[in-house]
Formats: C-alpha cells, structure tokens, sequence
C-alpha cells in the first residue's frame, strides 16, 4: 500500500527529528499544470477521513478516498542533474495538465 526506500526513510526521520512530536508526513495530491501529482507536506493534523500508516517510525496520513485511488504508492528520494527530492510514484496517471503553463 506504501513503501518507502530506506534513503526517503533517512531524510524523512532527519527532518521530522526537530519537529513537535506526534507530526506526521501528509501525503496530497498536487493539481499543477502538467495534470495532477502527488505531493508531501508536515501535517499534524487528522480526521476521520484520513488513514493512518506507519512505516518504520513514521507516520504518514492520507485521505482514504485518494489512497484507495491511487495506491500503491512508492516514495523514494532521487538525486538528478536538475537537483535532489522525494519522488513519488502510483498508480495516478502521468500527465494529462493543460501544458500551457512555461513551468521549467
């Protein structure tokens, strides 16, 4: 349902280690011009709609209906030439945004 590689895990525990305990990674979907993505955000708030995973020691939230839409998710952490990030990956289809946006 959610895997995390174990370089994704290491930055994730690296920057929650500061934070308010109990906070936990947000997993959204993003609507940008290039069509929808999935993106992450320090959350450290949750409902009723939200299902909560632990992977490891921590805690990632995400809507039930998103999940259940786009599962399984895979998170990872790339470094390529354009820069390092999470890299996200699922069963949401690529593409698909307007493409009018110059967005480089």
């Amino acid at each position: 349902m959610l895997k995390v590689t174990d370089k994704a895990s290491e930055i994730i525990r690296d920057f929650l280690k500061d934070k308010k305990a109990g906070a936990s990674i947000r997993v959204f979907l993003n609507m940008g011009c290039s069509g929808p993505s999935l993106g992450m955000a320090l959350d450290e708030n949750r409902s009723e709609a939200d299902e909560v995973i632990s992977v490891g020691s921590t805690t990632f939230v995400i809507e039930k209906d998103l999940l259940n839409q786009v599962k399984p998710i895979s998170i990872d952490f790339v470094t390529t030439p354009q820069g390092a990030g999470f890299k996200l990956t699922s069963s949401l289809p690529e593409g698909g945004g307007c493409g009018s946006c110059s967005c480089h």
